[in-house]
Order: structure tokens, then C-alpha cells, then sequence
């Protein structure tokens, strides 16, 4: 059983920021998995199905950002599993809008759902897969900006970066985490 996080913010306002490209990557999972992400569970929305020969769950925390965390533990504590199994797809800004780095262990780096992922799951070993939206410009307000829409440009190009980050997660259904992140670390969508 494999399960892939994307994090993000429920609601029509949130839905094509830069802050939601975690929930943008598990719907393009479900659109090329046939998964259906509509149960109401663990506070989140979820998905369950079968990709790569396995079973898999695809899971949209709906707690906002900050509280994903305990969608992860809810999750973990029902299915008396760890984080052996478990993506988590979030936004990077310390990565280029377009790329994507893989990581299996790390701290919070100043995302607040990774922070609150760390704290309810008890460490700080997971695979990740960090997608790109770039820094603002010096002196922006952080929060304005990953909680602003992508640009028309973004928006158009997000296709692409969708799709690489759907084939990085399907491939590590089927291979080892640090194959994949040899393969699809810094590749551009």
C-alpha cells in the first residue's frame, strides 16, 4: 500500500494558488489512476484505488496548510502504518517554478505543512516531492504570494509540470525513492 499526500487549502479561493499545486499534482494522479478523491475522511478528501500493481490512497488534507499534520496522523493511527509508504507533494519555493526535487528526509524548511507533518507523524523521514513555485520578489510578503493565483504564463505551463510530477510519483510505486529522485530531480516540466 503506497499512499501520496498533496497538500493544499480546501476551498474555491484557494484553488489555483501556488500554495495548492500539492492538491493540482493528486488530482492529476486521480485523473490518470480512474481514482475518485471524494471520501470524507481523516479530514481530508480521499481516494482509493489500485496504480503501479499496488493499492494507493490519494489524500487532499482539508484542515488548511497549517493543520495537515493531522490528517497524516489520523490516517497513520487507522491503518497502523508509518511513513515508510507515504509522498508528500507540496510547494517549494526555494526550487524554479517548473522543476520538482525529491527528497526522502529533511526538516520543515519554513513550510508550515511540512511543520505540522513532522510534528504529528514523529519524524522527519518521508519521501517528498517538492514542486516549484520560485521566490518572490525581495521585500514581498511571503504568505500574499504563495496564497496568490499563478500567472496566466504559470497557469498555462503547469500541464507539463503536472504530468512530470505524476510520472516521478508512478515510477516510485514501482522503484526505489532514490532512482526516481536520480531521474527526476531539477527536470523542468
Amino acid at each position: 500500500m503506497k499512499w501520496i499526500v498533496g497538500l493544499g487549502n480546501p476551498g474555491k479561493p484557494y484553488e489555483r494558488t501556488r500554495h495548492n499545486i500539492g492538491f493540482l499534482a493528486v488530482d492529476r494522479l486521480a485523473a490518470d489512476w480512474g481514482i475518485s478523491v471524494t471520501q470524507s475522511r481523516f479530514k481530508a478528501l480521499v481516494g482509493e484505488g489500485q496504480a503501479g500493481g499496488q493499492k494507493v490512497f490519494l489524500i487532499k488534507p482539508m484542515t488548511y496548510m497549517n493543520l495537515s499534520g493531522e490528517t497524516i496522523r489520523a490516517f497513520m493511527d487507522f491503518y497502523k502504518t508509518d511513513m515508510t509508504d507515504c509522498i508528500v507533494i507540496y510547494d517549494d519555493l526555494d526550487t524554479p517554478f517548473g522543476q520538482m526535487r525529491l527528497r526522502y528526509k529533511g526538516s520543515a524548511g519554513g513550510h508550515n505543512g511540512i511543520k505540522s507533518i513532522i510534528q504529528h507523524a514523529g519524524t522527519q523521514q518521508f519521501n517528498r516531492v517538492r514542486m516549484g513555485i520560485s521566490r518572490p520578489a525581495p521585500g514581498s510578503n511571503i504568505a500574499d504570494y504563495v496564497l496568490s493565483n499563478f500567472t496566466k504564463a504559470e497557469w498555462e505551463a503547469l500541464p507539463g509540470i503536472l504530468n512530470r510530477a505524476a510520472e516521478a510519483v508512478t515510477a516510485a510505486l514501482r522503484e526505489p525513492f532514490d532512482k526516481v529522485m536520480a531521474r527526476f530531480n531539477g527536470q523542468e516540466g
